[in-house]
């Protein structure tokens, strides 16, 4: 196996197939590795403001408390898993 120590080391791939051949031949080094965790600070996040219909947020929030949410976090969740099916389809 052949050691990936540099991001720019990685090529772009032109599908999954690619890519799954390369990674086959290659690994994350263990140093690279630790270096790209990023651990969650809660000070990083940004404070916007949102506006919703009245009856849209009260639907909203009856679905946070069946699940037992705080509708803020629960908006984030839907507001994060939406972004990556986004980010999926480019």
């Amino acid at each position: 196996m052949q050691a990936v120590t540099r991001w720019a080391d990685i090529p772009d791939f032109i599908d999954e197939a690619a890519e799954a051949r390369y990674w086959e031949t290659h690994e994350m080094d263990s140093r690279l590795m630790a270096t790209s965790v990023h651990e969650a600070n809660a000070r990083e996040s940004t404070t916007i403001t949102l506006r919703f219909d009245p009856r849209m947020l009260s639907r909203i929030k009856r679905i946070a408390r069946s699940r037992f949410l705080n509708y803020q976090s629960m908006i984030k969740q839907w507001l994060a898993e939406r972004l990556e099916d986004e980010m999926r389809k480019l």
